[in-house]
């Protein structure tokens, strides 16, 4: 089953890297440079699940997931912050804000893979 994900990420090395890792497990990847990009983007597309970082310019991953939580079509859509961050003050910040679960960079290609089929699939 083909997953289609949204990664939100202003570091081009790890949006090639989710590329790389997502395209070969056979994920429709779409891809956006911040939070602001990344809602333009979703306003396209119906992702199975999205990923986002947490510090980027514009619009930070809170506002991002909390803009994409205020949408009533991706109310459930599950949402996965991937960043160097591991404050558990942010997690929970992260998880008020509306983010499924937390995965913490450098991500392991197969755990991500696994991760998202967990749940979106």
């Amino acid at each position: 089953m083909s997953l289609t994900v949204l990664a939100v990420d202003d570091s081009r090395t790890m949006r090639d890297m989710l590329e790389l890792a997502l395209k070969d497990a056979g994920f429709t990847l779409h891809l956006a440079e911040d939070g602001v990009h990344g809602l333009e983007v979703l306003a396209g597309i119906a992702p199975d699940a999205i990923i986002s970082d947490i510090n980027m310019p514009r619009l930070d991953g809170f506002g991002f997931i909390e803009a994409v939580r205020a949408q009533p079509r991706h109310r459930a859509t599950p949402i996965l912050v991937l960043t160097t961050e591991n404050a558990p003050e942010l997690k929970a910040r992260a998880r008020a804000a509306g983010a499924t679960g937390w995965i913490v960079k450098p991500f392991d290609p197969p755990k991500l893979v696994k991760a998202l089929h967990m749940v979106a699939g």
